[in-house]
């Protein structure tokens, strides 16, 4: 009989996961030109669970721009394209061997579709690459995760227009032929999935300069498909050590009740949220699909070379953002054009001050059904608990809750590998406090490193170790064995 994994495996990757834009900063700098989120305002006001980034129109991309006297953040995150030395080396001193970075596409190309190159940015990323791996950390880079240069967004209609395929190509191979004897893990797009919530900052596509704003999403959607495909052909052929994965934002779901119809609904809703997956895992727009796009009045086009090039493009491995999970029913469902996402919160579990349900049987389920879905290697690219710390005069932050939340997502994943799971890495999200994506305030702080920063920018940018620091030093010297 064989035996049951006990525990994690050897070479298991002990990382963190950040965003370049929401921690670099330094937004005008070395040719950078400016990115979808560079035009995002603080949300410092309302109803947490209310906050996330909305539409956005071309109009509000000049105001944006025009504007002198609004904050926006991921303008200036936590400086960390000049910390970014001595910010390593406290990320080291957590024992991770591998940190997950993101490549901002407008430092390599300021307008997305310039004739050249920018060497200030690329030269920027070789030396930040050349630090990581100083400090004893895998680089694991994402090539676009909500850093799209706006020209494009107001010249191609971002992912809607079939000319941003060959531009993101062309950027993806040149960061890859620059980077390719210093990274070998590559995730294409972040949360390529998530369409509803983060729609501007993902697709690019403002809400304007189209008819019909669904259609067109899903029509970005599958151009983003096949451009991750293509990018992944290209990055074997520059080197064929190279381990390019695709990721999702996770939003399975659970039937709201066993009523068949919302089981059936739960299905149908599971089915379109594994559509990017299905299709760069397995290479093919899958027949399910083009049903909910017919029914729904969806012109989608997917050519036959688009075909070609899905079936020549599959990823080496899946990844995943994890952090709540919902219920789905007939009803929501059945709403699903106007009301997002078509989930609902599970009444059964308890939520953070955002409305995110904490639920790490959820992850362990979700391990499986991926891993049963396409039988490759997995990482979890993301998972962490965002709240308001409090930083005490003598300079501690006791924020037991983050670890007991990640210590019960550590031990989900240990448990999924022993389900037979072949999860590689687990990545908590912003190990040093960063910028936070939907409301680009400060105050949701995921990190086991403090930034004396508030969300107008002000403060005295020092660090300080919370109390989940000395906790993760424990996890990843113990390979997780040691949960505390």
């Amino acid at each position: 009989m064989r035996e049951i994994p006990k525990g994690f495996p050897e070479g298991f990757f002990w990382g963190g996961a950040l965003a370049a834009n929401q921690c670099e900063g330094a937004w005008q700098e070395d040719g950078k030109g400016p990115c979808v989120a560079d035009i995002l305002r603080v949300q410092d006001k309302g109803d947490p669970k209310k906050k996330s980034n909305k539409e956005t129109s071309t109009e509000d991309i000049a105001a944006a721009l025009a504007d002198t006297e609004g904050v926006y953040p991921k303008r200036f995150g936590i400086d960390f394209y000049h910390t970014y030395p001595d910010d390593l080396k406290l990320l080291a001193g957590t024992g991770m061997n591998s940190l997950r970075i993101s490549i901002n596409w407008a430092r390599i190309f300021p307008s997305g579709d310039d004739a050249e190159p920018n060497e200030a940015g690329l030269a920027f990323y070789e030396r930040l690459i050349d630090e990581i791996r100083a400090n004893g950390m895998e680089p694991l880079v994402t090539l676009s995760h909500y850093e799209m240069p706006l020209h494009l967004t107001t010249t191609y209609r971002g992912w809607y227009g079939r000319e941003t395929i060959d531009l993101f190509v062309r950027y993806c191979t040149t960061v890859m032929e620059r980077l390719r004897d210093k990274v070998r893990w590559w995730i294409v797009v972040n949360q390529i999935n998530l369409i509803h919530h983060e729609s501007f900052n993902h697709l690019g596509i403002p809400s304007d300069s189209v008819e019909n704003l669904w259609e067109a999403k899903y029509q970005g959607l599958m151009n983003e498909c096949v451009a991750s495909a293509r990018v992944v052909a290209a990055g074997h052929a520059i080197n064929p050590d190279f381990k390019i994965g695709m990721m999702v934002y996770d939003a399975l779901t659970a039937p709201a009740t066993c009523e068949p119809a919302d089981v059936a609904a739960n299905y149908q809703h599971n089915q379109m949220e594994c559509l990017t997956s299905d299709v760069l895992m397995r290479g093919v727009v899958p027949g399910y699909a083009w049903r909910f796009f017919a029914e729904h009045g969806l012109d989608i086009e997917v050519t036959s070379e688009d075909e070609a090039a899905l079936a020549a493009g599959t990823a080496d491995f899946f990844s995943l953002s994890y952090y709540y999970s919902a219920i789905c029913s007939a009803k929501s469902w059945g709403e699903v054009a106007v009301n997002e996402d078509g989930t609902m919160p599970n009444p059964h579990l308890e939520a953070n001050a955002w409305g995110w349900a904490i639920d790490p049987e959820g992850l362990r389920t979700a391990l499986n059904m991926f891993y049963d879905r396409y039988q490759k290697p997995i990482i979890i690219a993301e998972n962490g608990f965002g709240c308001e710390d409090v930083l005490e005069p003598d300079g501690t932050v006791h924020d037991q809750y983050r670890i007991d939340y990640l210590r019960a997502h550590v031990a989900a994943t240990r448990e999924a590998i022993r389900d037979g799971v072949d999860v590689i890495g687990y990545y908590p999200w912003g190990p040093i406090d960063i910028i936070s994506c939907s409301s680009s305030e400060m105050r949701k702080r995921y990190g086991f490193i403090y930034v004396d920063q508030d969300d107008y920018g002000n403060g005295s940018k020092k660090r300080y170790k919370k109390d989940s620091y000395d906790w993760y030093r424990r996890v990843t010297a113990s390979n997780g064995a040691d949960l505390g």
